[in-house]
């Protein structure tokens, strides 16, 4: 029930932030739970935006040494 609450589903996604957070940035887990929550979706978004970028050099950078 998630009446007068959350439910899990959803505390599965935050703790999910959380781990991203920790592998790919460095932060403790009482860091990314201090955080407001706009503050972490903008990290999470920004990493997002930053492992696509990384990706796409790396998949051109191995086409480039395919020719």
């Amino acid at each position: 029930m998630s009446f007068f609450g959350l439910d899990d589903e959803y505390i599965k996604n935050v703790y999910e932030e959380f781990f991203l957070m920790k592998y790919h940035g460095g932060w403790s887990f009482i860091e990314a739970y201090n955080l407001p929550i706009v503050i972490r979706r903008w990290f999470l978004q920004r990493l997002v935006k930053e492992i696509k970028k990384e990706a796409d050099q790396a998949k051109q950078a191995h086409s480039k040494s395919k020719r």
